[in-house]
Order: structure tokens, then sequence, then C-alpha cells
């Protein structure tokens, strides 16, 4: 479980694509150094398992379903990362219930500043409307974040400074591919309703 509120941006060092998986060496001088073998990291909003950490690079096996559903696939060599580490049982839940079971990929609409801040744009996958409200929470690339306005096919966010600065969100432009997961709460309440009509 996480919070969606990130730790450290750290950089791809290497992404080695095999016939069952992939390799992943990210390194994060601030984390890398914390973690063991078989602790959760959130990479982009993905859980993953730490499989070695050293000289502050973490190590990471991915399934091939891992890189259909999120844009790990798409990481190049100095990409930057948002990362995470599992919440603690004491800690403080600055952000909201974030799985990092990531529900699928969308793609940046526009990306426009307004003063200081950035108003992003998102396509909203149609399968997944449902889980949209005005207000509500969601997770882009592990990122949490409160959705400011939802369209016919559209969502809207918006980032202050510190945001951009400490993610990888302001990097974004149009057509950017992003990691996406709904707030947990609306497909536990969705599924629910659907249950009672059935």
């Amino acid at each position: 479980m996480f919070t969606g509120l990130v730790e450290e941006m750290g950089l791809c060092e290497s992404l080695r694509i095999e016939n069952e998986g992939a390799r992943l060496a990210i390194r994060a001088p601030l984390i890398a150094g914390t973690v063991r073998i078989g602790d959760s990291v959130a990479v982009n909003g993905c859980c993953l398992t730490v499989t070695s950490a050293t000289d502050g690079v973490m190590h990471f096996d991915l399934l091939m379903e891992t890189l259909r559903l999120t844009n790990l696939e798409s990481l190049t060599v100095g990409a930057g990362v948002n990362l995470e580490r599992s919440l603690a049982a004491d800690g403080r839940l600055g952000g909201h219930f974030v799985q990092g079971h990531i529900d699928t990929t969308t793609k940046v609409r526009s990306v426009t500043r307004q003063g200081s801040d950035l108003r992003l744009d998102f396509e909203m996958p149609p399968e997944f409307a449902c889980y949209f409200a005005y207000k509500g929470s969601v997770a882009i690339s592990g990122v949490s974040l409160t959705v400011a306005e939802v369209g016919k096919d559209m969502f809207t966010v918006w980032i202050i400074p510190h945001t951009a600065s400490a993610t990888n969100l302001g990097t974004l432009a149009a057509g950017s591919l992003v990691n996406l997961e709904c707030d947990m709460l609306a497909k536990y309440t969705a599924r629910i309703l659907d249950c009672r009509r059935e």
C-alpha cells in the first residue's frame, strides 16, 4: 500500500527486456540505501519488488503483464521515475490509498501553464470513466492528485510548482504516456453496486 506521495525521483539506469519479462535498474541514492531484498517500491506508481540494492541502484524483475499495462516498457536510460516506498503501519497518509496496481495507461492531451501552476488534461479511457468524480482522487504515475474537472472523454488535474519539480509530471507534454490507477474506493463501490444489480 502506498499514499501517492513521491519520495524521490530516480533515474533509469537500464531496462533489459527478455522473452518472458524484463530487468529494470533504477538509480535512487536516497531510497536505495534504505530498502532490502523483497521490499515493495512504487515505480511510476507500479508496485515492484526489490531484487537487489547496491551502490545507490535498485533492481527489479518485471512480468510481461507489467510491461503490457504500464509505461515502464518505454523507459530510456536517464529517464526520471517517481519512487515511493510502501506505507509503514504508523506512517502518515498524506495522499490517498494507492495500491500500486496500475489499471491502464493514458495519454496527455494538453499541458497549460497558468501562473506558476500547470493544468494537465488527460484522455479518459471509457471503461474507467465511472471511477472519476469531481474532487475525487486519482494516481497518475504514482502521484496522488485531485480530479479538477471531468468531461465526457477527458479529465483534468492541476499541479503546483513543487509537484512539477519533485516528480516527472513536470516534464509531461501532449502525447506523453502515463500510468493510471483509479481510486480504490470508487472501484469497490462500483463493484458492490454491480453485485446488487445481478
